[in-house]
């Protein structure tokens, strides 16, 4: 690939040079420099700052470039995965909004979908309270039909009625959500236009800016959550913005988007809520990333934390993407890479319950007080604890920075877990683990068998903190011959943020009834997305040589209340395209669900057009031809397997070449993670440091 790389308003020095991302988890923020001119990775962690996530950023900044050896204007870009916006959702922590509607449709958050959560129980589940309150919610007459001419006019007088009773309730952010404003948005962008003048200095955020499609429900929760979110993240991109310039670096600031792609600081401070899913989607850009270099293009990655897993399919080199997303109970009609996290990770507590059955999770110790072995005031074990118990963890982490407690984790197994189920410790801890495997085999399920795919069709990546202990588990339970470790599996996320690109998406809802598609309609509108696309793509500064345009189609058979989203069959508008989108729709459906209607009329719902801008992939290092193995030998432990107790070798993995071959058992550290190869598997590396895993003569 030669693209020339996207600038935006912001550019460096022309001796820049340097690639930064930065992943701000909970407990660290991962940073990651790649140096093009050297081939050079360099990797920091530092703590993250809750209380200000951008001194956290900063000092990973400042520690990284000092590893490197660089200045701030050696640095070509910033890029930034944040869970800000995540985490004022997840929390409900976001600022006080108000929601302008149309009248009669006040009670459309309320309402909802009146389903049940998945694992909810139908008896005993409360319908959570809603962001904003019925009585922050002000009807104002005008009505756009579906076709998107105009019923009955707005009422202007009602717009500045609710004007003066928000400004009475000192509300400071307002969202706008008109009935089908996405056939027309004339209305939505009047009241706007009113707001703005009586209430100078207020966030706004209009439906047709941040989700031009239809379904009220999502539309109105994804724009209502915007707004909530808006005055905090635009005060923190600005905060990031000023931690970067005091580092002296005059590179843009990229920030990650739920559908894997970055963009711009100005953009995120419109729409933050297209950041909901900012981390777990670098760390899936990373893994296609990585699978890309193995030769793998069909993936399930895995990331593993402390106290979530994220698990993801890679089909064809591109993470999946949903329309259908939530963040916590609300869903997010946004573009977003198709993600299913539960509550199992390192810090999952294990614990007996009053009928003596064992459970992991979702509880967990997080980073304070952490797991037993830590030594900062946990009691209860978790799976770390487990691993710890069973010899799967050296006394280390950190390369030796940060020492473990075996025989605390093993006291708390024998206390909360093996003396109440009556057992020994050995099979109380390889208990814990086979519990909360099987939690993430059914998540893996979820995203492979459930989208009609097998996972034994895939290699296995992955990564986290905890993912590499855990990988050869879940691939041998799920019948997968291949498992890909990347070099960096704790740094993925950040990794990610480095070879992603620019990417905006823009949709409009269409309603081609069944049977009758307007094929110029469908013309005209992907004409005017494509050229809303170009215009972004303008405004980001993006060349020519490096822009990537692409055009979607959301279809369904007349009568199904949901949509599969394929794309366009070339870039024209004929019967021929037309027929041929629709032949992929129904392939899809058939391979999804079994069978294919294709006597049944289809109709076209929503049109989409993805603009991107391309940075040139980084040239990544290579590694030297592998020496003796025993050079990469740096101790050994017992090891409490289910067939009896081994000892077991302890290798660095820094000392690993390309072409290494190794066997388990056996324990490999690195900074970051440390991986278990179990009995019967064997391991290559390649000569981009990743390494190959499987079971011996499938490997």
């Amino acid at each position: 690939m030669t693209s020339v790389p996207p600038s935006t308003a912001t550019t460096a020095s022309a001796t820049a040079h340097a690639i930064i991302g930065i992943d701000t988890g909970g407990t660290f923020t991962d940073v990651t420099l790649l140096d093009p001119s050297s081939g050079r990775v360099f990797n920091a962690k530092t703590p993250s700052t809750p209380d200000d996530p951008s001194r956290g950023f900063a000092n990973g900044i400042a520690e990284v470039l000092e590893l490197a050896d660089l200045k701030g204007a050696d640095v070509a870009r910033v890029l930034h995965g944040t869970t800000v916006a995540t985490n004022l959702i997840l929390e409900g922590k976001g600022a006080p909004a108000a929601l302008l509607t149309t009248q009669g449709f006040k009670y459309v958050m309320e309402i909802g979908r009146q389903d049940v959560p998945r694992r909810s129980s139908l008896f005993a589940w409360v319908k959570p309270k809603r962001p904003v309150p019925p009585e922050h919610i002000f009807e104002v007459r005008g009505r756009i039909g579906p076709d998107g001419a105009e019923i009955e006019p707005l009422d202007e007088m009602a717009v500045e009625k609710a004007a003066r009773a928000i400004a009475h309730e000192g509300i400071r952010t307002i969202a706008v959500v008109l009935l089908h404003s996405y056939a027309n948005p004339a209305h939505e962008r009047r009241v706007g236009e009113i707001l703005r003048s009586l209430l100078p200095g207020v966030s706004i955020s209009l439906s047709c800016d941040v989700l031009r499609v239809f379904r009220e429900y999502e539309r109105t929760m994804t724009t209502v959550l915007n707004a909530t979110v808006m005055p905090v993240v635009a005060g923190y991109v600005e905060r990031l913005e000023q931690r970067v310039r005091e580092q002296a670096i005059t590179a843009p600031l990229l920030l990650m988007k739920s559908s894997g792609g970055v963009t711009s600081a100005d953009s995120v401070r419109r729409a933050p809520v297209e950041t909901a899913l900012s981390g777990p989607a670098a760390g899936a850009v990373g893994a296609a990333y990585v699978g890309q270099l193995n030769g793998a293009r069909s993936l399930i990655q895995i990331d593993i934390g402390g106290t979530s897993a994220d698990i993801s399919l890679i089909d064809g080199s591109e993470p999946n993407l949903t329309t259908n997303g939530r963040i916590g109970g609300w869903p997010v009609g946004l573009p977003m890479v198709d993600i299913v996290t539960i509550g199992a990770g390192g810090g999952s507590i294990a614990r007996v319950t009053d009928a003596g059955a064992l459970t992991v999770g979702p509880l967990s110790a997080g980073a304070v007080p952490g797991p037993v072995c830590y030594g900062r005031g946990g009691t209860e074990p978790t799976v770390t604890d487990a691993h710890v118990a069973l010899g799967h963890l050296p006394a280390f982490l950190l390369d030796g920075r940060f020492k473990l407690d075996v025989e605390a984790s093993r006291a708390a197994v024998q206390k909360y877990i093996a003396a109440p189920l009556g057992m020994s410790i050995e099979a109380a801890a390889r208990g814990i683990l086979s519990i909360i495997d099987n939690h993430m085999v059914g998540a893996i399920r979820v995203v492979s068998v459930e989208r009609g795919q097998d996972p034994r069709d895939f290699s296995l990546l992955p990564f986290g903190g905890a993912g590499p202990l855990h990988g050869g588990a879940l691939a041998r339970l799920l019948g997968m011959k291949e498992i890909i470790v990347p070099p960096g599996p704790g740094v993925l996320s950040a990794f990610g943020l480095l070879v992603s690109n620019l990417k905006a998406e823009f949709a409009r809802t269409c309603l081609q009834r069944a049977g009758d598609v307007d094929v110029e309609r469908v013309a005209r509108l992907f004409d005017e997305l494509d050229t809303e696309g170009r215009a972004w793509l303008d405004s980001e500064g993006v060349p020519s040589a490096a822009r990537r345009v692409t055009w979607f189609a959301s279809l369904r058979y007349r009568h199904q209340g949901f949509e599969l989203t394929v794309p366009w069959t070339g870039r024209v508008v004929n019967t021929t395209t037309t027929n041929a989108t629709i032949a992929a729709f129904h392939r899809l459906h058939e391979r999804l669900y079994t069978f294919a209607q294709e006597d049944t009329p289809v109709e076209i719902v929503t049109l989409r057009v993805d603009a991107r801008g391309v940075f040139p992939p980084p040239a990544m290092p290579e590694l030297a031809p592998a020496g003796p193995l025993s050079d990469a030998l740096i101790g050994q432990q017992t090891m409490h397997l289910a067939e009896g107790s081994q000892t077991v070798p302890i290798y660095a993995r820094a000392h690993f070449g390309a072409g290494q071959e190794f066997e388990g058992p056996a324990i490999i550290t690195q900074l970051d993670a440390t991986t278990l190869v179990l009995p019967g598997q064997h391991g290559t590396v390649d000569k981009f440091g990743g390494m190959l895993i499987g079971d011996r003569g499938q490997a």
